[in-house]
């Protein structure tokens, strides 16, 4: 029911009839007075903050609000949001900071299970990228089933929502458990809460069938979940690499992209092997025997592009397809770096990654602002906008959900993370903001994080699931699987033959 007030100021005139009158909020009447004071309900406010919007224009507002209403953003603003809304969660204080949510564009949740794994000190030490997957991941590969999927995605979840990442696209390698694996991951990632895209890696290194399998899979889950708007976890196509694939499953790949509109991955040009690989059988660089068979589309990721050339970018720029950068993992596997700066020079929407390793926003921002100013000899390459640009709206447009997220906007979904940095050394303003991001903060200083409209972290704490029993019940699996790499681990020579 209106008020009596409510009914009678508006026969008089003394102020607009509002569309969405559940959302009024009415103070009372004063001394008398004519004039009602009206500010409208929304589900949570976040005042008096520094807001790095990520707009189009790239505005930081140095004190605004931000006012959320369902999963949507309703209003951002300069100011005080305190005149105009209401809530009863309203989030505010001194050196508050307001970034939208980061997005990693590409990961292995599976690449959590071997952190400290004794499995490294019982190997020979790897001298290449081949030796590493031979002796490392593709021997893990086979271990994983159902349970350390589920486990990975678990602890991959709760690393990202911690750190601020709110979306992701992930791709796991399975090769014994293939069928309905994604489920499991699923499973996982909305008992944290977060959003992300989920796939399975397809490689006929041990079998063309296996192959067909795991693109299988890929398309059942993408039937399940891409077609309702009501998930937080999509579906995707990932296929491994070029020297493990035949020209069949790129086909076979890009015509269920086609009937989807799903997004596809792929690892590319990581190591030298996928170039002589690639030229000794088919006479052509992977992206030109990609651009070659039609594949390359702007739905289409190449996950590091490490040893992409001049010539090769030109076909990515042409067709109009996405480039996941992984600074970290890239010093990591000793590959090589790859040409961002002559990337984001032609035009090449570059996203940023951790491929498993460090699940650390912060860190892979760091990373990806000064591995290319040592490798080229030039402290003036990378731009602190620049590595931010690519952990926000650049992968939110790898995703094609650049209507939808990557920025702080009304309209646009409200996935927002809240920073309360402990000690800012220096004045952060608007103009010192995206440095501050890049060189100064971490995940200690993520407070709160808010994914479509819910809060997934407050006070630093998980809100949708216990952590201490969730990292008991994940700790129990992983030391059952470094008990039977131990035990049964062997160094995985299968490649396409």
């Amino acid at each position: 029911m209106f008020s009596k007030l409510y009914v009678a100021g508006l026969r008089k005139g003394l102020f607009e009839k509002h569309s969405t009158i559940e959302n009024l909020f009415y103070s009372p009447v004063k001394n008398n007075s004519r004039v009602v004071s009206i500010r409208e309900k929304v589900d949570i406010l976040i005042n008096n903050a520094l807001i790095v919007t990520m707009n189009n224009e790239r505005r930081v507002i140095p004190r605004g609000y931000v006012a959320v209403r369902g999963d949507r953003v309703l209003d951002v603003g300069a100011g005080d949001g305190s005149s105009k809304y209401v809530s009863d969660e309203v989030i505010e204080g001194r050196r508050i900071i307001v970034t939208p949510g980061f997005i990693s564009a590409h990961t292995h949740f599976y690449g959590a299970l071997l952190a400290g794994s004794p499995w490294f000190a019982k190997i020979e030490p790897p001298t290449d990228f081949m030796q590493n997957l031979q002796r490392i991941w593709w021997t893990l590969d086979v271990m994983l089933c159902h349970d350390e999927a589920y486990t990975a995605a678990l602890l991959g979840s709760i690393m990202y929502a911690k750190s601020g990442v709110t979306n992701f696209f992930d791709n796991i390698s399975a090769p014994n458990c293939i069928d309905g694996i994604l489920d499991n991951m699923e499973k996982a990632v909305n008992e944290v809460g977060i959003r992300g895209i989920l796939s399975f890696e397809a490689t006929q290194r041990r079998s063309r069938e296996e192959g067909v399998r795991g693109v299988r899979e890929n398309e059942r889950f993408i039937l399940k979940n891409n077609r309702d708007p009501s998930k937080l976890v999509k579906g995707a196509i990932y296929l491994h690499a070029s020297f493990t694939i035949y020209d069949e499953l790129f086909y076979m790949a890009k015509e269920i992209s086609d009937k989807t509109g799903a997004l596809i991955a792929i690892h590319t040009e990581e190591g030298l092997v996928d170039v002589y690989h690639n030229i000794e059988r088919y006479g052509l660089r992977p992206i030109e025997r990609m651009y070659k068979l039609g594949f390359l589309s702007p739905k289409v990721h190449l996950v590091h592009a490490v040893q992409a050339t001049d010539e090769e970018l030109l076909l990515v720029k042409k067709t109009g397809a996405h480039v996941a950068h992984n600074p970290m993992s890239n010093m990591l596997n000793a590959v090589g770096v790859p040409k961002v700066p002559r990337m984001l020079e032609l035009g090449i929407n570059v996203g940023l990654g951790d491929d498993g390793y460090v699940f650390n926003v912060f860190d892979n921002m760091r990373a990806a602002y000064l591995i290319h100013k040592v490798w080229n000899l030039d402290p003036r390459l990378m731009t602190p906008l620049q590595v931010v640009e690519m952990a926000t709206v650049n992968s939110a447009k790898m995703f094609h959900q650049e209507n939808e997220l990557g920025s702080i906007e009304p309209g646009k979904k409200a996935d927002i993370v809240i920073l309360k940095p402990k000690t800012p050394p220096t004045p952060v303003n608007e103009k010192t903001i995206y440095a501050h991001i890049v060189n100064v903060y971490d995940v200690d200083d993520v407070s709160t994080v808010i994914v479509d409209g819910r809060f997934v972290v407050r006070d630093q704490k998980l809100v949708n699931i216990d952590l201490e029993k969730a990292l008991e019940q994940s700790h129990k699996v992983v030391e059952r699987l470094w008990d039977r790499m131990l035990s049964e681990g062997r160094y995985q020579l299968d490649y396409l033959k």
